[in-house]
């Protein structure tokens, strides 16, 4: 890195806490300032992580010269107002995914204004920068369990904080916000495309509201090489909490389990168990990774500010991620497979 970079994180909530805890105290940042509609939020994180300013409104501070990224970290139907007016000011941008709300009039001009866009924008898929997901990418892009034929992967929370819970299911269903991310994964760790999508959904805590949205949604995938995977998420006070990243092909299969869900041995970080069926061969990995590795992330959008090459993920990857999320929501709504094309940019011309 050739200099400082000034920075301003936008949300002063529990994602942004996540991103400035892991990169406040580097030499290579400055955190000029923080945001939050909540003063007492904004005025809690300058104290706490160093900020020079905080305020109740990002338009000023994102017009002032000593600040280069600023890290949109609000509710996702807040982002392309907030990304909008970065661009204009001229600045980069690290957005939190979903990059919009689940609305497809919102994406579409979310991708208009980041091509159009002469700074650089990442969108924050932080599995991408996770040391445990790139070393199984690695192996099954090098063969290890042989040609993907299932994937099974469940993200459910067994909520304790209702209310933050209930705003996020107001902002995006889980199967959309959560989705994203191993929507991505799946085509990033086997390199094929998704050509179907399926769904079904249903309201288990808050079928008494008028959100529209299920708090529970499981959406099913058929992958260019004719196998499948299934992707289930949900936010209820009566499902029990579980993580499963499970990988099968024709010659193996792996499974990744976070050091947080570790029955034992937590201390070896995450577990990573992989079984040949060649020589019937289990083996298991520990492997030291930090989750959510947000100062990688911007390590990366810098990288990209300085070389002037793509992101990881690619804007294109992250969008293709985001529209079949959305078009899954659509097929858990309509009960129906929809089939997929990757013909985005001709469809928003």
């Amino acid at each position: 890195m050739s200099k400082t970079y000034g920075v301003v994180l936008i949300g002063c909530g529990h994602i942004g806490e996540a991103h400035i805890e892991d990169i406040y105290y580097r030499d290579e940042i400055r955190i000029v300032g923080v945001v939050d509609l909540y003063e007492e939020n904004a005025k809690l994180f300058a104290r706490k992580y160093g900020a020079e300013h905080y305020a109740t409104d990002y338009h000023e501070m994102i017009q002032r010269d000593d600040v280069d990224i600023v890290i949109i970290a609000t509710y996702a139907r807040t982002h392309l107002e907030i990304l909008k007016d970065c661009v204009a000011a001229g600045k980069h941008v690290l957005c939190e995914k979903p990059m919009t709300q689940a609305d497809m009039a919102a994406a579409k001009e979310f991708y208009h204004v980041v091509k159009a866009a002469k700074t650089k924008v990442l969108i924050a898929h932080v599995l991408r920068h996770n040391d445990t997901y790139t070393k199984v990418k690695n192996m099954i892009r090098d063969g290890a369990i042989g040609e993907v034929r299932f994937i099974r992967m469940v993200q459910n929370h067994h909520i304790m904080n209702p209310k933050r819970y209930g705003a996020l299911l107001e902002d995006c269903p889980p199967i959309v916000d959560c989705g994203v991310h191993y929507i991505d994964v799946i085509r990033w760790f086997t390199g094929l495309e998704i050509t179907s999508v399926g769904g079904l959904g249903t309201t288990i805590d808050h079928h008494d509201t008028e959100t529209g949205e299920f708090d529970h949604g499981i959406l099913t995938m058929k992958l260019s090489n004719g196998g499948s995977a299934y992707y289930e998420a949900g936010w209820a006070n009566n499902l029990a909490a579980q993580n499963l990243k499970e990988f099968i092909g024709d010659q193996g299969r792996i499974r990744i389990t976070l050091q947080e869900n570790r029955a034992q041995d937590a201390e070896e970080g995450d577990l990573i168990e992989y079984y040949t069926h060649g020589n019937a061969t289990y083996t298991t990995i520990n492997n030291k990774s930090k989750y959510k590795n947000m100062w990688g992330q911007l390590q990366t959008l810098i990288e990209m500010i300085e070389t002037g090459e793509e992101g990881n993920p690619s804007f294109d990857e992250a969008f293709e991620a985001f529209m079949i999320a959305l078009v899954g929501n659509e097929a858990a709504k309509q009960n129906k497979v929809i089939e997929l094309n990757y013909k985005w940019e001709e469809e928003f011309k």
